[in-house]
């Protein structure tokens, strides 16, 4: 009871820190008026023949990454002015640690597999309730039609707001070092297997930021996308099972469908294979072209 309560406070006191000393002197001052001001800040040239070259590079290298990181403040300030970046993060620093905590006291191990284990299944329905409003409180606002009149392009838009969800998911996942510090205390673990089972946290909560963010975009109910992007993260997570794969490959010897979806599509095979310790290019590329 003493070294959850220990956990508790120290998740809690990483994320205070995190937020007063990173995120809150970037986020608290921005707003709308301060968004359309940046992004309008800057009108079109008239090209010429002789300087055409010259000007269409330069939105590449400064107008066009400026933009996105204008839309990735626009979308932190927007979780965190809201009580709903502190919900989230209890809720999964709690749940997550408790279930960690309670498997670690049962086998007495200095071992984060576990943890890495059951992450998969805490993110199915946590990653949709943070995407659920990326589009769609745009559409049910009316402030769709706003954004699309500036002068920005549409990938500005979906970059910076992928970019501001997975930046709100990493900080969240910093969240759980006092785990490693914990076990780095009580034992000798394994950093390396532990930071590769990171790196596939990461890519795993990349995968399901980029299917919440579609399936926002599909409907203005927020809950009818939280509802579609569990089930898109049920069914890559569900069809990696060793029980569900047989139960497909029985409905049909002949095919094996359930094996072939495991090997082709499910997403459990390649994220073990970031737990085991094994960096991969097959993983890697199936995450990335999965995500983009």
């Amino acid at each position: 009871v003493t070294a959850c309560s220990l956990f508790t406070r120290a998740n809690f006191w990483g994320m205070e820190l995190l937020w007063n000393s990173v995120v809150n002197p970037v986020c608290r001052e921005l707003h709308w008026k301060k968004f359309l001001h940046i992004a309008c800040a800057h009108p079109k040239k008239k090209l010429t023949v002789n300087n055409q070259a010259s000007d269409a590079i330069q939105p590449l290298k400064s107008g066009f990454g400026r933009s996105i990181f204008v839309v990735i403040h626009r979308e932190l300030g927007a979780y965190f002015d809201s009580p709903i970046a502190y919900i989230y993060t209890t809720v999964f620093l709690v749940l997550s640690g408790a279930i960690f905590m309670n498997s670690f006291f049962l086998s007495s191990v200095a071992d984060m597999s576990p943890y890495f284990e059951t992450l998969p299944f805490l993110l199915i329905p946590f990653v949709p309730a943070i995407t659920m409003r990326t589009w769609s409180e745009e559409h049910a606002q009316n402030t769709f039609e706003l954004i699309m009149t500036l002068p920005l392009q549409t990938i500005q838009f979906v970059l910076g707001k992928y970019s501001a969800a997975l930046l709100f998911y990493i900080i969240i996942l910093a969240g759980t070092t006092p785990i490693v510090v914990m076990l780095i205390w009580l034992g000798n673990p394994d950093l390396g297997l532990i930071f590769s089972s990171y790196i596939g946290a990461f890519f795993l909560g990349a995968l399901f930021l980029s299917f919440g963010l579609f399936v926002s975009g599909l409907t203005q109910n927020q809950i009818v996308s939280f509802v579609l992007g569990t089930l898109i993260g049920f069914g890559f997570v569900l069809s990696g099972h060793e029980k569900v794969v047989e139960v497909i490959d029985g409905l049909s010897p002949e095919w094996q469908l359930g094996s072939w979806i495991y090997r082709s599509i499910s997403v459990m095979p390649h994220y073990e294979e970031f737990t085991r310790g094994v960096l991969g290019l097959d993983d890697l590329l199936y995450f990335l072209l999965m995500s983009g």
